[in-house]
């Protein structure tokens, strides 16, 4: 149902900005919702089974223009190669941020996950107050990246002390706070960099789903904004639950869509940036 809600919600988007192409703006929305999630071989099937649907419809390009541009030359002021593929993962988690607060970075070491969201934000940041594709206008990003398996729970939520009975605020939870009082218009991702195991990412359920809420075992309850998005940076989901992967939109970065081309001609032109 969460996939299915997506899938809607893209198509309303959509519809706002084309309001007479109504099977264009439907075959749109499926591909939006779930092309950033298939391999390279599951994108062949997903191809025929749309060409299927929709027969006597064709598509042309998107034009993302100034957004496209933007991370472009977001690449290469941070020193990277603006490969096609790369660029346009840059645009589909662009996309899936607008219609989910909560997504997942999925692939192995090496395939951009980590640049893939740095050039965005940079290209989003570089565009503020300039229309946006999804609508309204492009914002400033900022981004804070947590490992959460490198502290404990109380750390990262929050914990009473059971000897003095005093809470201490854990760190999560006053990024959380301090950017629902923020008084800037600006995005905040919050990048979660490890395993989404169920040990911690369990009390992350009340913020994924349509509650948007953060609750902490001191009784305290905190309403996310609009302005932000919850980012979980992982290399597979072997110990993710059904329950968290079903209220996350998800974006898959395969290394073949770098090769190995681009980092062979990186090291031979003596840069040590990747």
């Amino acid at each position: 149902m969460r996939a299915v809600k997506t899938v809607i919600s893209t198509a309303g988007n959509l519809k706002r900005e084309n309001p007479d192409m109504d099977e264009l703006i439907c075959l749109r929305a499926i591909r939006d919702a779930n092309v950033p999630k298939f391999l390279q071989d599951d994108l062949k099937l997903f191809n025929g089974i749309v060409s299927d649907l929709f027969p006597n419809i064709k598509e042309t390009p998107v034009d993302y223009g100034i957004l496209e541009e933007a991370i472009r030359k977001s690449c290469i002021q941070a020193n990277l190669k603006d490969v096609d593929g790369f660029v346009i993962k840059c645009i589909q988690l662009y996309e899936t941020t607008v219609v989910r607060h909560g997504l997942m970075l999925v692939g192995p070491t090496g395939s951009g996950k980590t640049k893939s969201y740095e050039v965005l934000a940079a290209a989003m940041t570089s565009l503020k107050g300039q229309p946006a594709a999804s609508g309204g206008n492009y914002e400033e990003v900022r981004y804070f990246v947590l490992n959460p398996k490198s502290i404990t729970m109380g750390q990262l939520y929050g914990e009473f002390n059971l000897l003095t009975h005093e809470w201490t605020d854990g760190i999560f939870s006053t990024l959380m706070r301090r950017g629902t009082v923020a008084a800037d218009s600006s995005k905040k991702w919050y990048m979660f960099d490890g395993p989404v195991d169920a040990l911690w990412i369990e009390n992350m359920n009340t913020v994924l789903d349509d509650n948007k809420k953060l609750c902490l075992s001191s009784g305290e309850i905190i309403k996310m904004t609009e302005g932000m998005t919850m980012m979980f940076e992982v290399q597979d989901l072997a110990v993710a639950s059904p329950a968290t992967v079903s209220r996350c939109g998800m974006v898959y970065l395969e290394p073949s869509i770098l090769g190995w081309f681009y980092f062979i001609l990186k090291l031979s032109s003596g840069q040590n940036h990747p």
